[in-house]
């Protein structure tokens, strides 16, 4: 018997409370969002999905705004006894209806395989993509990073403005909201300093229940790049993700010669523009295919 004969389902914007259902959803799927990555989508920005009269979670799907000229949607999930119903395309719809009262805010995601067929339905298309590199055990590069131009301390709230703007400069919005809420979320943040105390990067690590996660790193160029790396995974004992934007091949070299093996290439899509926003090409991680 399927779920639509069983229950009528309903499209309803999700708050903390459904965290567990978005949990046993996610998990339906094989996919591994976790308690603290939910709550800062929910903080950060508003998650919709479909619900039965029990309560129970049966789609879902996040947009976190950027200001008023860019937001990313994520966590687009259907549960497979669902699919084939348009729930994908009706929670993606509630996205794009909360994103703005403006049809100028570019809306950006990173789709699946098996998503994007859909999004192209739905307008969106294809015009940069990630690089996807997971690590079974980090190797410690050979080479020296200390150049005595530059350096790596804790992150602090002290950092937070230059953050903002290091980081609007490389996404090409500004995402204040969003940077609190994943600094919080962070098991560790580091920013890159020249020697008369400039901040010209920044650099973040999230734990998640299989992977640590490297993002966002933002860096005035390949060397800081590295530097915020290997600040953050050296010693880490367990598995490590980063998703890196396309144009820093060196940086993927540098990458495999640590552990990291390439894992997938999706598409960045699009809708409501023809580009990404311009970019000043110093962003070297993404925080997670969710938060683009």
């Amino acid at each position: 018997m399927t779920v639509s004969k069983r229950h009528e389902l309903r499209l309803d914007e999700l708050a903390s409370g459904d965290i567990p259902g978005l949990i046993e959803l996610s998990a339906s799927v094989g996919w591994d969002y976790h308690e603290a990555e939910l709550a800062t989508l929910i903080a950060a920005g508003r998650v919709f999905g479909h619900r039965d009269d029990q309560g129970k979670v049966y789609s879902s799907a996040a947009i976190v705004p950027y200001g008023e000229t860019l937001a990313s949607i994520g966590m687009v999930i259907v549960h497979p006894e669902c699919r084939g119903m348009g729930l994908g395309k009706q929670v993606t719809q509630a996205c794009i209806d909360a994103a703005s009262t403006s049809a100028d805010t570019a809306l950006m995601l990173i789709a699946t395989p098996e998503g994007k067929p859909m999004y192209e339905s739905m307008g969106f298309v294809s015009v940069d993509c990630v690089h996807k590199y997971l690590c079974e055990a980090y190797q410690r590069h050979r080479a020296s990073f200390d150049t005595g131009d530059t350096f790596v301390e804790k992150l602090t709230g002290e950092h937070l403005e230059q953050i903002v703007e290091l980081d609007k400069a490389a996404v090409g919005a500004k995402r204040r909201r969003f940077l609190i809420h994943r600094i919080q979320q962070a098991q560790n943040g580091v920013v890159l300093k020249r020697q008369d105390g400039a901040v010209i990067g920044y650099g973040l690590s999230v734990e998640g229940p299989v992977n640590l996660i490297l993002g966002p790193i933002v860096a005035f160029d390949l060397q800081g790049a590295k530097q915020i790396v290997e600040q953050l995974a050296s010693g880490y004992q367990g598995k490590l993700r980063i998703d890196v934007p396309s144009g820093h091949e060196e940086f993927l070299v540098f990458l495999e010669q640590c552990g990291f093996q390439k894992a997938s290439q999706p598409p960045i899509m699009i809708r409501n523009a023809e580009k990404l926003p311009e970019r000043n090409g110093r962003l070297y991680a993404i925080a997670a295919q969710a938060f683009g």
